[in-house]
């Protein structure tokens, strides 16, 4: 074991950094301008940073815009600018809280965006009336100060499995190490991918349709890659993405591995060739990635987050 040691510091306590907000506002906003209406579910998160340490060391409270206040924004940006799309939004907002709010130096504003598929009846989509999607949610973060604006896409909580086409084998093993080495394994997993544009545009797609294309990278990747590991799957799907599209300055992947163990019936006389599994939850292996362009923009505080932020 190492030798501890027991450090004493001495320096002046000073509040080192600071945020404040309003997180998780469940703004839905549907649209009703036709008789086929259009809905957005969005949970909304704002972080203000900027003169705020008189709050922090004395309670003043001068330079606070009240977090209700950010509350009320968030849904009445909603009709007064419309959603028609998470990062638009967004973009709206944070730009709203830099210009017009003096204490205000930088805005950030996290978009969640849970998916409604317009219900089905008699084979003919109807006009109101919807089902709630998959469990995959959308988000979208906007990080804006006077010196620019980066804004960073993504998709998580994508539950992807296939049967096979996966491996894992000669892999580093020391005493504690008892995995078998397969060639023919399950893979699965709940992926997180976030990219950052370089710019503000997301070109001819729009930002809906760069979302679509990219979730459909991400799932014709995972599918048709023989995998060798998870971290080569990753890899392949971030370049993919990049290679897809120009403007997309950095991507960050996140997936724990959804372990499927084979599970023993020999004991009662029955055989399983890859066929029943047993799923386990936890503990899992957490495997990430980041792919960037060598000549990618700074990312500034785009990967700073609001809710997380201590995690």
């Amino acid at each position: 074991m190492p030798d501890s040691e027991s450090i004493a510091l001495s320096g002046r306590i000073v509040l080192s950094d600071h945020q404040y907000g309003k997180a998780e506002n469940r703004v839905v906003r549907i649209v009703r301008d036709t008789p086929r209406h259009e809905i957005r579910d969005l949970n909304v998160s704002s972080c203000l940073r900027g003169d705020f340490e008189n709050a922090y060391l004395t309670g003043d409270q001068g330079a606070v815009l009240p977090t209700d206040t950010q509350k009320q924004t968030a849904y009445s940006y909603a009709k007064e600018v419309g959603i028609d799309s998470p990062e638009a939004y967004a973009l709206a907002l944070a730009t709203h809280y830099v210009a017009d709010v003096t204490p205000v130096k930088q805005a950030r504003i996290e978009v969640e965006e849970y998916a409604w598929v317009r219900a089905v009846v008699d084979g003919t989509e109807h006009d109101h009336t919807w089902v709630r999607g998959s469990a995959e949610v959308r988000t979208a973060a906007v990080t804006h100060d006077e010196s620019g604006t980066q804004i960073v896409s993504g998709i998580k909580d994508l539950v992807v499995l296939k049967s096979t086409g996966s491996e894992f084998k000669g892999f580093l093993k020391d005493e504690y190490t008892v995995l078998e080495p397969t060639d023919d394994r399950v893979m699965a997993t709940s992926l997180v991918a976030q990219w950052r544009l370089a710019g503000t545009d997301p070109g001819e797609l729009g930002w809906d349709g760069v979302y679509a294309r990219v979730r459909e990278i991400i799932i014709a990747k995972f599918a048709t890659v023989h995998s060798l590991a998870l971290q080569q799957t990753l890899h392949r799907i971030g370049e993919a993405i990049l290679e897809e599209f120009p403007s997309v300055a950095e991507v960050r992947l996140s997936a724990p591995n959804k372990h499927h163990f084979l599970y023993a019936l020999e004991p009662f006389g029955v055989e399983n060739k890859g066929e029943v599994f047993h799923a386990d939850d936890r503990p899992y292996g957490l495997i990430q990635a980041a792919l960037s362009r060598e000549d990618a923009p700074e990312a500034g505080n785009a990967w700073v987050p609001y809710r997380g932020w201590l995690a």
